[in-house]
């Protein structure tokens, strides 16, 4: 069978964290899993590197592995530091900054066909 997550060993322990790498002057991402359904995304930034304002139309979730990162929701700002969880709603813009070298999970639920509908 093929597993859905890719690009880290199945059936073995590891540090999410180690699974990038921070490179200067870069924001280094490395996809787990990518379907309609779900996005799983690690991401390591160098300090003072962002992605800027967006939004999605699914929720995203950042968990922060390592280090401080700063989140804009709707103009509003949150220092997220390694082990805390942030949530950006769906269609609200949002963006990341690296307050410092940090590394991040993002996980993004995307609605399914029918609710995509009813919106």
């Amino acid at each position: 069978m093929k597993g859905y997550i890719k690009n880290i060993p199945h059936e073995s322990v590891l540090r999410l964290a180690d699974t990038v790498a921070v490179q200067p002057g870069q924001v280094v991402s490395k996809t787990l899993a990518q379907n309609p359904a779900v996005s799983l995304t690690v991401f390591a930034f160098d300090k003072d590197e962002e992605i800027s304002t967006h939004a999605s139309h699914g929720d995203a979730m950042v968990t922060v592995l390592e280090g401080v990162g700063k989140f804009t929701i709707d103009g509003a700002e949150y220092l997220v530091e390694a082990g805390q969880s942030l949530v950006m709603p769906a269609g609200k813009p949002h963006a990341v900054y690296g307050q410092e070298a940090f590394k991040m999970l993002l996980t993004v639920i995307f609605p399914n066909e029918t609710e995509s509908k009813k919106v």
